[in-house]
């Protein structure tokens, strides 16, 4: 299957190289682009109903409340998902560094909750989207993203993680970057930095 679903990544040209800035800080020269894979909505819908299948072996969906995702690149995935499975889906976001819910968005206290992300690559946003669903008196019960890219410095998540296809980028620290990589200008993709 990690076959199949790579060929999706590929054919829709959301594997990036280049020399790309993390949201850990740490420096790559390959970056998935989700956005790209998820442009195409038969693409998004495929990939989609392969996820849900196999949260549905894993987790009992019944128990599941709702979806929420962190934007920006959980959103389509976390709405996707969600309609997959039956379930309704809310998105959270930065404000002054933070994830809030936002547009008359809530969590009902004890709602038992399915994170959604693009891909997970430290968990480091996982944890904070925890830390807002949380604060709502909600719990997660799971994660599932299309890729799983933990590497190096990664969070140790306290529920299932249910992907796609796990894999493995190199990653360096930015005083130590190899020489190819030190040659080409780095730039950031991802929406970390977005200012709500």
């Amino acid at each position: 299957m990690t076959e199949d679903i790579l060929q999706e990544f590929q054919d829709a040209e959301a594997i990036l190289k280049g020399h790309f800035i993390l949201s850990s800080g740490r420096r790559s020269d390959t970056y998935l682009q989700c956005a790209r894979v998820m442009m195409c909505p038969e693409r998004g819908a495929r990939l989609c109903k392969t996820l849900a299948d196999l949260v549905r072996a894993k987790v009992d969906v019944e128990a599941i409340d709702l979806v929420v995702a962190p934007a920006m690149g959980g959103v389509i995935v976390g709405y996707e998902l969600a309609r997959q499975l039956g379930k309704p889906s809310v998105f959270c976001e930065r404000v002054d560094g933070q994830f809030q819910l936002r547009r008359g968005f809530d969590i009902e206290d004890g709602a038992k909750i399915l994170l959604v992300e693009d891909v997970v690559t430290t968990g480091k946003s996982s944890m904070e989207t925890v830390t807002c669903i949380q604060g709502y008196g909600g719990e997660v019960v799971a994660e599932a993203s299309l890729v799983d890219r933990r590497g190096e410095g990664a969070v140790s998540l306290p529920f299932p993680l249910i992907s796609l296809m796990a894999l493995q980028v190199d990653t360096w620290d930015p005083s130590h970057l190899p020489a190819e990589l030190a040659d080409i200008p780095a730039v950031k993709p991802g929406s970390r930095w977005l200012k709500a």
